[in-house]
């Protein structure tokens, strides 16, 4: 009989006792185990993308957004088609073969914007749109009265190929409660990719940590997408990053928080996540998550060292060459880097560096 993932599994009660007690270089190893389990060509990939932040306009404001304007403020934007064209001949001219699409949540935009603007990029162009987190998912649905499955059909026939993992941060309420009360609660960011699984259609999951959160948050996102990956089979890659406090609120609320704290003499204010700890929910993540073959690197908030660092701790994907990214770094934390460093970077970590696409089908060896 052949044994399932689920036999040698490890529980939410040992995953917390690994996230508390576990030696550091000791969970690095046991992931890179499984890594190698999983990967045992040694090659780790990545993707020639490009980030099109159609929009920074968004009705959600959460607080540990930098990005986000109001319709009214003086920078706050929606790209207009040939800007976007332009950001698509561009990206496959260095060989790209997916953009990511996505952007806030735009009061004046219907449905028909998304449809238009999907048969428009692939009427001229052959690239994967990787595009429409959960949280637009959602409110082109309740804007349009559609249910999301009905919403996703309909954006899948215009052209949507596959759906990015943003909207999760941490899959809690407690935590989306006062992170970002506005979005979505978790059960529909997980109601949608299901839904898009349901439809063939390939999602990535993401958890973004080092804010409010405790261990137990973090093991609960974790088992979300396990459970969900259980049912469906339909995420590609799982992507932990760390939150960047800059310029958001809710690093201005740490900071009267730890005025006030000192004051009284007493320092609870939790700090952004260190890179110990990135690599340390970075190893838990690929023990646990057992039925997601692809763990990706972080280097657009670790920098490439640490991506390096990752890729012993149980990470095979060093993620996109991301030929613009505007949502981190908004936040002021700005790593540029190009294919070439990718490249360089991943073979002085001992290992074959390999282009991929969306669906981690190999395009080229370096």
């Amino acid at each position: 009989m052949t044994e399932k993932p689920e036999d040698n599994r490890i529980s939410r009660h040992e995953a917390a006792a690994l996230f508390k007690d576990a030696d550091l270089l000791g969970l690095g190893m046991w992931a890179d185990i499984i890594r190698k389990a999983l990967h045992p060509e040694e090659i780790c990939t990545f993707v020639v993308d490009r980030n099109i932040n159609y929009t920074n306009v968004c009705i959600n404001k959460c607080t540990f957004c930098a990005f986000w304007r109001d319709a009214e403020d003086s920078d706050a934007y929606l790209l207009d088609r040939d800007t976007i064209f332009r950001k698509i001949e561009e990206t496959i001219a260095l060989g790209g073969t997916q953009i990511l699409i996505q952007g806030g949540l735009h009061p004046s935009l219907d449905i028909f914007y998304y449809i238009d603007l999907l048969r428009a990029i692939k009427e001229r162009f052959d690239i994967n749109i990787h595009g429409f987190s959960p949280p637009e998912v959602c409110y082109i649905a309740d804007t349009s009265d559609l249910t999301i499955r009905e919403t996703l059909s309909i954006l899948k026939i215009a052209g949507l190929d596959s759906i990015p993992g943003g909207g999760a941060e941490i899959l809690s309420d407690r935590v989306r409660d006062i992170l970002s009360p506005r979005k979505i609660k978790s059960s529909r960011w997980l109601e949608v990719m299901e839904a898009a699984h349901g439809l063939d259609m390939r999602t990535t999951a993401t958890m973004m940590f080092g804010s409010i959160e405790t261990p137990d948050d973090i093991i609960t996102h974790l088992d979300a997408i396990r459970q969900l990956q259980d049912r469906t089979g339909g995420f590609t890659a799982f992507i932990p990053w760390t939150f960047q406090p800059g310029n958001t609120e809710l690093k201005e609320r740490g900071e009267r928080q730890k005025a006030k704290a000192k004051r009284a003499k007493t320092f609870k204010v939790q700090n952004a996540a260190t890179a110990v700890e990135y690599l340390r929910v970075l190893a838990l993540s690929r023990i646990y998550l057992d039925n997601i073959k692809n763990i990706q690197a972080s280097w657009v908030t670790q920098g490439l060292k640490m991506a390096q660092v990752a890729l012993r701790f149980g990470a095979n994907d060093f993620g996109s060459t991301m030929i613009e990214e505007n949502v981190v770094a908004s936040t002021g934390v700005s790593y540029c880097v190009t294919k070439e460093d990718i490249i360089s970077a991943i073979r002085a970590a001992g290992f074959i560096p390999a282009q991929r696409d969306t669906h981690y089908n190999l395009l080229r060896f370096f």
